[in-house]
C-alpha cells in the first residue's frame, strides 16, 4: 500500500466501505457505524486498517460495550499485542496498560510509545472509562507531514540523523509539577530496567512508504552531537512537528476509542483537570524495527545484546 500524503490531504476515501468523517486538515478521523469487538469480519479490519494508515488516528464513539476482554480481543485482530515491557499490565487484563490519575500523568509530554525499544509498537488502542467533565483531551501530531513540510536544508540535515531514545529520561524535568512519590514511581517501575535505542531520525513507513520524523520525550540525544546542539536542534524539529496545524485534539467521552498508528504520530494528553478522575486502558500492537531513508535499521543499546556463543 502507497499512501500519497500532500499537506491537505486528511480527507475521506470516497470509495471506501466506512463512514468516515475527517476531524482536522492534515490527522485524524472518525469512523462511524462500527461496533468494535473480536468477531469483526475480516473486510471491516482491513478497512480500519486502511484508514488508520490514510488518516494516522482514527476515533470511534459510543463503544461502552467494549469491556477488557472485548478491548483485547479487538486488539488481536489488527496484530500481534504487546505488552509493556516494565510497567505491570492492567488487573484482570492480558496485555493491558491502564491510565489513571491516581497514578500521575506520565503521558503529558509529547512522544510515541515505547520507542525505547527497537521494535516500538505498530499502533495503540485506547478506550476511555471514566473522563472527566471538562479537561483531560488528548492531541495526535502526524510525523509525515512533519517531515514533509520541514525545509530542505533541514531535510538533509536530518536524512541521516541517528537519535539515542530512552525510558531512563529526566522525568522531574519534563514534568516539574511531579510530586516526589511520582517521580520515586517512575524510577522504580517504568525505569525499573533501562532501554536505549538508536533510531534514525528520518524512518520509512513499512506500508505507507512515506518518510516520518521519530522524535517525543524519549529522545536523549543525536549521535555526535553535544548537549547543547542536540537541544538546540530538537527542539527546533520538535517545535515544527508539534505545531497547531499539524495536530488533531480529541474530546473524550465515557466508551470512546482511539487507535492510531504509532509509527506516524506523536501524542499527548493535557493535564488540566485537577483531582477529576480520569481513567483509560490501553493496548499496543508490536511493531517491527525502523529502518531509515538511508536504509539502516534501529540498533539496541541498552540492555547489552547478549554476546553470539561460538560453537565448540
Amino acid at each position: 500500500m502507497t499512501v500519497q500524503n500532500h499537506v491537505f490531504a486528511n480527507a475521506a476515501d470516497a470509495e471506501g466501505p466506512l463512514d468516515v468523517v475527517p476531524v482536522a486538515g492534515r490527522i485524524g478521523a472518525e469512523i462511524r457505524g462500527v461496533r468494535l469487538s473480536g468477531d469483526l469480519d475480516r473486510a471491516t479490519v482491513e478497512a480500519i486498517r486502511t484508514a488508520l494508515h490514510r488518516h494516522k488516528v482514527i476515533f470511534f464513539r459510543n463503544q461502552g460495550h467494549l469491556d477488557d476482554v472485548g478491548q483485547e480481543a479487538f486488539a488481536e485482530l489488527l496484530g500481534e499485542p504487546l505488552a509493556h515491557p516494565t510497567v505491570p499490565v492492567a488487573e484482570g487484563s492480558r496485555f493491558l496498560l491502564e491510565l489513571d490519575t491516581k497514578e500521575g500523568i506520565a503521558a503529558s509530554a509529547w512522544h510515541t510509545d515505547i520507542t525505547f525499544l527497537p521494535n516500538y509498537p505498530a499502533a495503540s488502542i485506547l478506550r476511555a472509562i471514566t473522563i472527566p467533565a471538562a479537561g483531560g483531551d488528548t492531541l495526535w501530531a502526524n510525523a509525515a507531514t512533519a517531515y514533509e513540510t520541514l525545509s530542505a536544508p533541514l531535510k538533509a540535515i536530518v536524512e541521516n540523523l541517528r537519535a539515542v531514545h530512552t525510558n531512563a529520561y529526566d522525568y522531574a524535568a519534563s514534568r516539574p509539577e511531579a510530586t516526589a512519590e511520582e517521580i520515586k514511581r517512575h524510577r522504580e517501575i517504568f525505569a525499573s530496567t533501562v532501554y536505549e535505542t538508536e533510531h534514525p531520525v528520518v524512518r520509512v513507513h513499512p506500508v505507507t512508504g512515506e518518510k516520518v520524523l521519530l522524535l517525543g520525550n524519549f529522545v536523549k540525544g543525536f549521535v555526535g552531537f553535544n548537549r547543547d546542539d542536540f537541544a538546540r536542534l530538537f527542539g527546533i524539529l520538535q517545535d515544527h512537528a508539534t505545531r497547531h496545524e499539524n495536530t488533531v485534539r480529541w474530546r473524550w467521552a465515557p466508551g470512546d476509542v482511539a487507535i492510531w498508528d504509532n509509527r506516524a504520530t506523536q501524542h499527548r494528553a493535557i493535564a488540566d483537570f485537577g483531582a477529576q478522575r480520569r481513567t483509560l486502558r490501553r493496548a499496543t500492537i508490536a511493531g517491527d524495527v525502523a529502518v531509515g531513508a538511508d536504509g539502516q535499521p534501529s540498533r539496541v543499546l541498552k540492555p547489552e545484546p547478549a554476546p553470539v556463543q561460538q560453537a565448540a
